[in-house]
């Protein structure tokens, strides 16, 4: 990874969701990094200038830099779009894997909040963040309600790299699952997060080992932006109680559907998958019939 100055300089006073997230991540890159907050950036300043100064982590001069989608910069999607990729590679990412994921970080966490910075909006996270900010009639010091945030957000921070991390672990369970799959049923050995490999797969249905014992079935969507989903499970299952259910379902554990119908519980493995090869062919039977043209 290219290395970091072992200090750096961002504005001093109020502080927001922008320069706070800016300092977590420069401090899960190099823990060490001692953080100044300024309100002029020195002349003879060596380390790196963020959120101020007009530079090039600056986005407050008239030509700052604005995303091909019309987001423009603030200085965390400016430093992210220098060190976040890098940054997963570090953490375990394969390289094409750290591309996309830095892009996908970008467009769903750092976004809203570049957004929020630049043109208002009221992020619920700027907001929190905003929140640490001393009160007008307080004698807290700023500079330490400054660190306090900034800790707050390098959790948050952390726990989204080990997130992205993680599911890029899963992708070779899922996709081993998948190749042993039959009848677009995958069974996973464990909960894994399964999404980035089954949504563009043909797999209609997932199961897995359940917390509370027993085994949970969800249906796959056809997209990951949207909630219409490959198969659902019969509406009249949805929402019923426990001890109603093997009646209506004719599956002999079926404990749980939710109302939602995007996922259910069963005591055996063998009565999961039964509940969803029921639920493929109810749709089967319900959909409408397609006219075949007779040609002579």
């Amino acid at each position: 990874m290219t290395e970091l100055p072992d200090t750096a300089l961002t504005h001093g006073g109020k502080f927001h969701a922008d320069d706070v997230f800016s300092t977590a991540l420069l401090k899960v890159i190099r823990p060490d990094i001692e953080i100044l907050r300024e309100y002029e950036v020195p002349e003879d300043f060596t380390g790196i200038v963020f959120d101020i100064g007009r530079g090039r982590f600056d986005h407050h001069q008239e030509d700052a830099e604005v995303r091909e989608n019309g987001v423009p910069y603030a200085a965390f999607g400016l430093l992210w779009r220098e060190y976040g990729e890098e940054l997963l590679y570090r953490e375990g990412c394969t390289q094409e894997e750290a591309k996309s994921e830095a892009e996908r970080f970008d467009e769903v966490f750092i976004q809203p909040l570049d957004s929020d910075d630049n043109l208002g909006g009221g992020n619920q996270l700027a907001g929190a963040i905003a929140s640490f900010n001393p009160s007008w009639d307080s004698d807290e010091s700023a500079d330490q309600c400054f660190g306090e945030a900034v800790e707050f957000a390098r959790v948050i921070l952390g726990k989204k790299m080990e997130s992205i991390i993680s599911v890029q672990r899963a992708k070779k369970l899922v996709e081993a699952a998948l190749a042993n799959s039959r009848d677009n049923i995958v069974i996973l050995p464990r909960f894994a997060p399964w999404k980035m490999v089954l949504v563009p797969s043909d797999a209609e249905f997932v199961v897995y080992p359940s917390q509370r014992g027993g085994y949970n079935a969800q249906v796959i969507p056809i997209d990951f932006d949207t909630k219409d989903v490959k198969c659902n499970f019969p509406e009249e299952w949805a929402g019923k109680p426990a001890e109603d259910l093997p009646k209506i379902s004719g599956v002999e554990t079926l404990t749980f559907c939710h109302k939602g119908r995007f996922i259910i519980s069963a005591d055996t493995l063998e009565d999961t998958i039964k509940a969803c090869e029921i639920a493929r062919e109810q749709q089967k039977n319900t959909e409408p019939k397609k006219e075949t043209e007779v040609t002579g």
